[in-house]
């Protein structure tokens, strides 16, 4: 069976969801993964994506990258339609609230993120778009 680790998508949320973050919390480079619940703004329907994550004074902090890409992330789109959302840790899923970090917290946020995942200072230096750090608080 192939691990977590090298897993994407809806495979990787699959395997996470299916055995509480066993397989899937730690990922590539010992980052730590959740998973984020939103709408579709358009269908109403819940969408579930596995993200790399930090906990900060007890929020959580997601980075809507997308790879550096010109638009933003679908999941990044539908909580500013809708910021009630769920997340999971390993098995524990409960509401939260998303939010885009102030400019005021986001360097210290930002720092915080690239620790652990470098790349998003090369995907920052690849669009004009200001990517955002996004905080999730427990509902």
């Amino acid at each position: 069976m192939t691990s977590a680790i090298d897993l994407h998508g809806d495979a990787h949320v699959a395997r996470y969801l299916e055995t509480n973050g066993e397989d899937g919390y730690v990922w590539r480079n010992g980052t730590e993964i959740l998973i984020l619940f939103t709408k579709g703004r358009k269908t109403g329907e819940e969408r579930s994506h596995a993200l790399i994550f930090r906990e900060h004074n007890g929020a959580y902090l997601v980075v809507a990258s997308k790879g550096g890409t010109d638009a933003p992330p679908a999941w990044f789109v539908n909580l500013q339609a809708d910021p009630a959302v769920e997340v999971q840790i390993k098995g524990d899923r409960f509401r939260a609230t998303a939010r885009v970090a102030t400019p005021a917290e986001k360097p210290e946020m930002w720092a915080k993120m690239a620790e652990v995942w470098p790349d998003y200072d090369e995907y920052q230096k690849k669009t004009s778009r200001e990517i955002p750090v996004v905080v999730l608080e427990r509902a």
